[in-house]
């Protein structure tokens, strides 16, 4: 995947035209012209990811491994009592819109149910849902619009200042909603209340 590209000078007058995102300095080897690459960046100029690496709009980290990056999802479809006392919240939502903002993407979403909100209540309604890029890109978690999923996420790292809101993550589990899931988390909830968190 090709990056954007600008160009910058080395010395001796010569151009250098090192990637301002994908280069990890602006001096180029004077003989081959090579820029020095981040990691999973490639090309005389760090200007394109690497093979098996994935564009990922971080300027930090603009090519990432997506492989070695994300669990696989297969067993992660299932909804049980453990994965639901492990997570601070669990919730279903509908995704409205999205826009970008630095290395986020900041989704605008209204929260259908509430089945479990440990800490700070959450409220039926519009609220945000914060993904970083890097997660985003590689899919993890997969968020499209127009649709409902169950998120069970927890509250570490996610509402800042800066982010106010839910955070999703590659450690969130963010399934697209099922209407038979409502009588299995209404059934968690109810054991939760009979102290069988501990115990799960």
């Amino acid at each position: 995947m090709e990056l954007y590209k600008l160009s910058g000078r080395r010395s001796g007058g010569v151009s250098c035209d090192c990637h301002p995102v994908g280069a990890a300095g602006k001096t180029c080897n004077q003989t081959t012209g090579q820029c020095p690459c981040k990691d999973g960046v490639t090309g005389i100029t760090c200007n394109r990811c690497a093979k098996g690496y994935q564009q990922s709009r971080s300027p930090v980290a603009p090519c990432i491994n997506c492989d070695s990056y994300c669990k696989p999802l297969k067993g992660n479809l299932k909804i049980n009592m453990k994965k639901y006392c492990k997570k601070d919240y669990a919730v279903q939502v509908s995704v409205l819109d999205m826009e970008t903002v630095g290395d986020w993407a900041k989704f605008a979403v209204s929260l259908v149910s509430v089945y479990k909100s440990r800490g700070e209540p959450l409220k039926r309604g519009d609220h945000v849902l914060w993904v970083h890029m890097k997660d985003l890109a590689c899919k993890c978690p997969r968020i499209h619009m127009g649709k409902r999923f169950l998120i069970l996420g927890t509250s570490e790292g996610a509402a800042s200042p800066e982010r106010p809101g839910l955070l999703a993550d590659k450690n969130s589990l963010v399934i697209q909603w099922r209407d038979i899931w409502t009588r299995r988390l209404r059934k968690f909830q109810r054991k939760e209340k009979k102290g069988k968190c501990g115990k799960a």
